[in-house]
């Protein structure tokens, strides 16, 4: 599948389009193909490393010394479920969704 990578902090030029490979879920996880997200001020803020002076050191311990310790970015999506975890059961193959997966989560 591709994504979006970041792997140093920068303009939005450091962003590129590569093939990682497809996720599996877990027992209780979906993987949802993702038809829409976003890139919000937190993403941009992220990839930028526009943080003020006084959380720099923070920052660079939450978020990675060298670049964003999460890869592909964004918190929020729109998709179709293309599999489910056998322990699933509210959720099943071809349903439409949209999330708020929070910080950290990647869509």
């Amino acid at each position: 599948m591709k994504a979006i990578i970041c792997t140093k902090y920068g303009p939005p030029e450091v962003l590129k389009i590569q093939e990682v490979e497809k996720p599996v879920p877990k027992d209780n996880e979906v993987l949802v193909k993702i038809y829409a997200t976003t890139i919000t001020s937190g993403d941009s803020r992220i990839w930028g490393f526009r943080v003020p002076l006084s959380f720099w050191l923070f920052a660079r311990i939450a978020l990675g010394f060298r670049g964003p310790k999460k890869n592909i970015l964004g918190m929020d999506l729109a998709g179709e479920i293309e599999s489910v975890g056998k322990d699933v059961k509210c959720f099943k193959k071809g349903d439409q969704v949209f999330a708020y997966l929070g910080y950290g989560s990647g869509t």
